[in-house]
């Protein structure tokens, strides 16, 4: 089969930024390619950037007709978050993204208050702007280097974001910092089946204890598959024709590298609740 120029492209664009994925390097190209993305998809109506989450049967999650649409993205923060009671806690969310997983929480399960911290401050002036709800903040930070004393939190949220970290270890140590005794790690996020070991000792490293672990991926591929539909849908309509196979991997379509690479048990999602001593 021969393939237009354009087709040419928009291939050898996925086939790199898969490739550039799988090395150490990612970290610093999805630096670069994470803000132009969510600018890109950054409209009004796109509050979500993490996969989803769905069972079978279905969780049927009872939800507001305006979270409706982002459906399965809320059900994995939700299967996150809900490992624990958060009603009355000051719970952290590191990597709150566009904030709509924060909005959720802090309008659904009544934490004392909510602060969201992200290290893209163009997403954190989006989300001051977009969500208003009480005991919610939104603040700019280094995952890295938390911007709180010592046990300032009850409870510490991270979804989707720590495969991108440049130390992980750091940021597991700053978590425990920041908790404080008897506070909850809910954690959840993708490793290549390798590096699953290194992960699951580093996360229980003292005062880290490992409450629950629970692998999810085969709900994530179902959450990615229902949600399809409405990513392609925006991809064609906000990206470049020969960006737009790069959006796909970034969205994880169905069909997409990492949505097959996940379905085949290449790469793990699993859901974990740590404790600190």
């Amino acid at each position: 089969m021969v393939r237009s120029p354009s087709e040419t492209l928009e291939k050898v664009g996925a086939d790199l930024v898969y490739r550039i994925s799988a090395m150490p390097m990612y970290k610093k190209a999805f630096k670069y390619w994470y803000p132009f993305m969510t600018k890109r998809m950054g409209h009004d109506d796109v509050v979500f950037l993490n996969w989803g989450y769905e069972q079978d049967p279905p969780l049927g999650l009872k939800l507001d007709e305006s979270d409706e649409e982002n459906r399965y993205s809320i059900q994995l923060y939700h299967q996150t978050a809900t490992q624990i009671d958060l009603a009355g806690k000051k719970v952290l969310e590191v990597s709150s993204g566009h904030g709509g997983g924060a909005s959720f929480l802090a309008r659904t399960l009544k934490p004392a208050s909510y602060t969201g911290l992200d290290f893209n401050p163009d997403g954190v002036a989006f989300c001051q702007q977009r969500h208003q709800v009480p005991g919610l903040e939104f603040v700019q930070g280094d995952a890295l280097n938390l911007p709180f004393p010592d046990n300032s939190f009850d409870a510490v949220v991270n979804v989707e974001a720590s495969h991108i970290y440049p130390d992980f270890a750091q940021f597991v140590r700053e978590v425990g910092r920041v908790l404080r005794p008897g506070g909850h790690f809910l954690h959840t996020d993708f490793r290549a089946k390798e590096d699953i070991e290194s992960w699951q000792q580093t996360l229980a490293t003292p005062p880290l204890r490992l409450v629950n672990e629970r692998d999810i991926s085969r709900e994530v591929v179902r959450g990615l598959a229902a949600n399809s539909p409405r990513s392609n849908e925006l991809i064609n309509e906000r990206m470049p024709f020969f960006l737009r196979r790069f959006a796909r991997e970034f969205a994880v379509v169905e069909g997409s590298l990492f949505y097959r690479d996940l379905d085949r048990g290449e790469i793990t999602y699993r859901i974990f609740d740590l404790v600190k001593d």
